[in-house]
């Protein structure tokens, strides 16, 4: 008696869903686009929402930006809620260590009187204009259109509170956790002159109707501007002068804005070169932004780091729309 043995090959019927295959083809399909392309509804809803019956529920007229496929603005780090949930747990498994070293270590005792009362001053309040971030992309997703940037402002805006929740840490590292620095940080938010037309611009954000302007005046404009004087500038002010142990209290921050850097400029840069429509307008956006952005910053980036701060970082941003090909 012999026994033979022989291997059979299963093709499978389909390779990828439907709407998927037309879109690329009969084949294989990564995660990515399987999570992403054309998920977002289009057609067949009940009814038109009562405060704004001129469109429909998804509506690519919710911002003056046209595009002939929304699903252009792609993700780069081909973020979907698997791959996004998985980077970000190794990001916080390194916070959350730095974390307990400063604290183990009692680092926080370690800093001067000089350096605590500018970290107090200049970064604690910071996590309100990361409350407001959160607010901002959480709009983008609500009224956006195109599940390719919409969940990235979804993702976005969840980072923005976890930003917000680390720098609420960095303060109650420094007082114990008692909870004072908070309260004194957030006087200085609502009291100090220098801070006053950051709250004003925060607050102006809040109420701007056009999803993708709101998109670049955030996460363009005044992130880049936010990130140089804040991250770049007055960490290395810290580092010398005898705070460069805050420096592992912002790593993820760091971190971060590298990560989110890719897919901003992935999506401007697309959106540019669609047409020179969407070249012109943004470009006058951006400017615009820019202008109310420099007024709000100037205050403080003057009294923490000096008059040539606020230069330099205007200079960074130029030169990111420049790469993005927006004059």
């Amino acid at each position: 008696m012999s026994i033979e043995i022989k291997t059979s090959t299963l093709e499978p019927v389909r390779h990828t869903f439907a709407h998927i295959e037309r879109r690329f083809g009969d084949k294989p399909a990564t995660r990515y686009q399987e999570a992403t392309y054309d998920v977002q509804a289009e057609t067949n809803f009940h009814y038109r929402p009562y405060w704004d019956p001129e469109r429909e529920l998804n509506d690519p007229r919710r911002t003056a930006l046209v595009m002939q496929d929304w699903y252009a603005l792609k993700d780069p780090r081909q973020f979907y809620y698997g791959t996004y949930v998985q980077q970000r747990a190794k990001m916080q498994e390194i916070a959350e260590s730095n974390f307990a070293f400063f604290e183990k270590r009692g680092l926080a005792e370690q800093l001067g009187d000089a350096v605590r009362t500018e970290v107090i001053r200049f970064l604690i309040p910071l996590r309100h204009v990361e409350h407001t971030a959160n607010l901002n992309n959480m709009y983008g997703t609500a009224y956006g259109y195109g599940t390719a940037i919409t969940q990235a402002l979804l993702y976005d805006g969840m980072d923005r509170l976890g930003i917000a929740q680390y720098l609420s840490r960095i303060g109650l590292l420094l007082d114990g956790n008692s909870g004072e620095v908070l309260k004194e940080a957030k006087s200085l938010w609502m009291n100090d002159p220098i801070w006053q037309g950051t709250r004003a611009l925060c607050e102006e954000t809040l109420v701007v109707k056009d999803w993708f302007e709101l998109f670049l005046a955030q996460d363009l404009v005044i992130d880049t501007l936010m990130h140089e004087l804040f991250y770049n500038q007055f960490d290395q002010k810290l580092t010398q002068n005898g705070g460069r142990d805050i420096a592992m209290l912002t790593e993820f921050m760091q971190q971060w804005n590298k990560d989110t850097g890719r897919w901003v400029d992935a999506v401007i840069k697309t959106a540019a070169a669609e047409s020179e429509h969407n070249r012109a307008l943004m470009a006058t956006w951006i400017e615009t932004w820019r202008g109310k952005a420099a007024e709000a910053l100037a205050p403080v980036a003057e009294e923490m780091l000096g008059a040539d701060a606020l230069a330099s970082a205007l200079t960074v941003l130029d030169k990111r729309v420049a790469k993005a090909g927006i004059q």
